[in-house]
């Protein structure tokens, strides 16, 4: 038949893997490069046979001092910004060659990205064009180190494009995948763009959590149709169903989870789609734990 592609071993022939890749884009501070997001881009590349793309947020409104102290030390003159601007390229430089290094050693396809005007903006314009974005939970791009949820990280996921996994300080493999499903297409929309997006995932041990209300069955929501639709994509899940209040009972029951244990969540921005995933729900998510998050929503 015309057009069809035949399989060598089970896999696709190399030419033609190629160009069905999927593009992750891993973004860094370069004044303080995340060992964790390199680690975990490029395992996850490395996993998902993906073309890596690290993008190096250089903002130029941002050193890696506090400006203001340095010219009132030093007095203004150029050659105190210069000193400051030639510090901040070696940091940078330094650290876009330790992601170029450990990506060779690893054997993946990878590019780097010198992004150099204003990092939020430059990241938000990044993830139109890529199918996944990985972020330290705490990356700021200011001088300052604030608590998660950070204003830098909060802003991102108002208006990314793509779905986002935000990475612990310290990141572990995951061993476990757990689903947070509230029966709304927000939450359906995630464990889609999961499966899709990182599909050798799906085959680690797997939990739909739930959480009705007191005056509820302990049955899933649509539960017929959402059992129909999990075993085509993770056929061995298994089911927790809890009742109370959701946030309460969802950060009680992660919390008991270990740090190899990745979760799976949608609807980040408060917009009535979701009871659960407002904005504050995410928020908590990122303040109270220290696993790391897969967050996708439907802008629809």
């Amino acid at each position: 038949m015309a057009g069809r592609i035949s399989l060598v071993n089970g896999k696709f022939p190399g030419f033609y893997k190629k160009y069905i890749m999927k593009k992750i884009i891993a973004a860094f501070d370069g004044l303080k490069f995340s060992d964790s997001t390199k680690n975990c881009a490029i395992y996850l590349a490395k996993k998902t046979s993906t073309h890596l793309v690290g993008v190096f947020l250089d903002d130029p409104v941002y050193s890696s001092v506090t400006i203001y102290n340095e010219i009132r030390e030093k007095g203004f003159s150029d050659a105190t910004l210069e000193e400051i601007e030639g510090k901040d390229k070696v940091l940078r430089d330094k650290a876009a060659a330790a992601f170029e290094k450990a990506c060779g050693e690893a054997g993946i396809e990878f590019t780097i990205h010198r992004d150099r005007n204003i990092a939020i903006s430059e990241l938000k314009h990044e993830s139109i064009y890529a199918d996944l974005l990985i972020i330290g939970v705490k990356e700021t791009l200011a001088h300052f180190p604030e608590k998660p949820p950070t204003r830098f990280i909060r802003e991102l996921l108002s208006e990314t494009q793509c779905p986002v996994f935000l990475v612990p300080q310290k990141y572990k493999l995951p061993d476990k995948v757990i689903l947070l499903y509230d029966g709304e297409p927000s939450s359906v929309h995630a464990i889609k763009m999961f499966s899709y997006l990182l599909p050798q995932l799906k085959y680690l041990e797997t939990e739909v959590l739930t959480v009705n209300q007191e005056n509820k069955s302990l049955h899933l929501p649509d539960n017929r149709l959402m059992k129909e639709f999990m075993k085509r994509h993770f056929p061995n899940a298994a089911y927790k169903i809890k009742k109370g209040f959701a946030e309460d009972e969802i950060i009680k029951y992660l919390k008991l989870q270990n740090e190899n244990t990745l979760v799976v969540l949608g609807a980040y921005r408060r917009s009535g789609v979701s009871r659960w995933f407002r904005e504050s729900m995410a928020d908590v998510l990122m303040k109270e734990l220290k696993l790391p998050l897969f967050i996708a929503h439907n802008k629809s």
